[in-house]
């Protein structure tokens, strides 16, 4: 699995792994299965804040939730070491998604990170997933995933 490759080609870094906000740690292995912390929207160092349907469209979402899922390949990496063949299946996703109360877009939005765990990925990246709109996110973030990744023991 050549993420670095697919990542290139398709224009994207991989970040640095964000650090805590808070008192939790980004990522627990238990059971050949890596538990993510849910990851915030960065651009130019900064987080993408707003709220759907508000002051934010859904493209403008698609995009915010597209760069948590790059943050998430980020955690990833780290944890494995940068040994990508340990990846066997992205599990789940959640998705919140910081939505007016009238904004009825969720899955359309947290597709920007569904459709990145499927291209970086291919088959192993097709997972379940959760897309919830709520009132407010930390750091006043328009979207956070979090996930839950299938990995080989070493």
């Amino acid at each position: 699995m050549d993420i670095a490759a697919k990542l290139a080609e398709l224009g994207l870094e991989l970040p640095q792994p964000a650090a805590p906000v808070a008192a939790y740690v980004p990522v627990v292995e238990v059971g050949g299965l890596l538990h993510i912390s849910g990851q915030l929207p960065f651009r130019d160092g900064a987080v993408v804040t707003g709220r759907l349907g508000a002051d934010m469209d859904e493209a403008s979402g698609y995009d915010a939730a597209r760069r948590c899922a790059l943050m998430l390949v980020a955690q990833i990496g780290k944890a494995v070491g940068g040994d990508w063949s340990r990846v066997e299946k992205i599990v789940k996703l959640g998705v919140f998604i910081s939505s007016a109360p009238d904004f009825t877009a969720q899955p359309k939005v947290a597709n920007g990170a569904s459709e990145l765990m499927e291209s970086l990925f291919g088959d192993v990246g097709r997972h379940a997933r959760s897309a919830v709109g709520v009132a407010v996110l930390p750091l006043g973030a328009a979207v956070e995933v979090d996930a839950i990744v299938a990995v080989r023991r070493v």
